[in-house]
């Protein structure tokens, strides 16, 4: 089975999200779409995050109606912060018949040699690669990357934080499952 890896902090996850693991699932390239819900990304500040169980239940609200999708909490029970090699390599493990591909964007795509054994996932993994507003990926790409045509919706976690801390309406930026989750905890204020 192959399985598209989409990893984030989904401080909120937002339609822009969505879309993109719409068209990944859709793709043909893999069987099934998870969320890999990260509680700590090495490379952003963590004062910001909501905390990572309620972060993977807004993920379950936000995908509980689509069966190529499902939230997964595996970095939860791993060493933190969170480095994509460690993950992939005790998925491995754990599912040795499955392929993983591992989704992000062309702006962490550009930030690849900062990672953690940037050389072993560049030629051991495939990749999907979905385009970002002003990034130009360099040609050629190993071949184990794809680049994935997607709708760019401007809409970002960040944004969506700033405008609940300003009262104004998030409405329509995020599923509604969602956006009522957020009112009703008071989150993000």
């Amino acid at each position: 089975m192959n399985i598209g890896l989409y990893f984030g902090s989904f401080n909120p996850i937002h339609t822009a999200h969505l879309l993109i693991a719409s068209y990944v699932a859709d793709s043909a390239l893999v069987d099934k779409v998870w969320f890999v819900v990260s509680p700590q990304n090495p490379l952003k500040p963590s004062n910001s995050l909501l905390n990572e169980y309620d972060r993977l239940h807004l993920v379950n609200l936000a995908i509980e109606n689509d069966n190529r999708f499902k939230a997964v909490d595996i970095e939860f029970r791993l060493p933190k912060p969170s480095y994509t090699i460690d993950t992939l390599t005790y998925l491995q493990e754990k599912y040795p018949t499955y392929t993983f591909y591992v989704i992000i964007g062309a702006d962490s795509y550009v930030n690849l040699p900062k990672w953690k054994n940037y050389e072993i996932l560049k030629n051991n993994y495939p990749f999907i690669i979905y385009n970002r507003p002003g990034i130009e990926l360099k040609q050629p790409l190993p071949k184990n990357f794809k680049i994935l045509t997607a709708p760019l919706l401007e809409i970002s976690s960040t944004e969506i934080r700033k405008k609940i801390k300003a009262k104004k309406s998030i409405l329509y930026m995020l599923p509604d499952a969602v956006r009522i989750e957020i009112e009703r905890n008071g989150y993000y204020k």
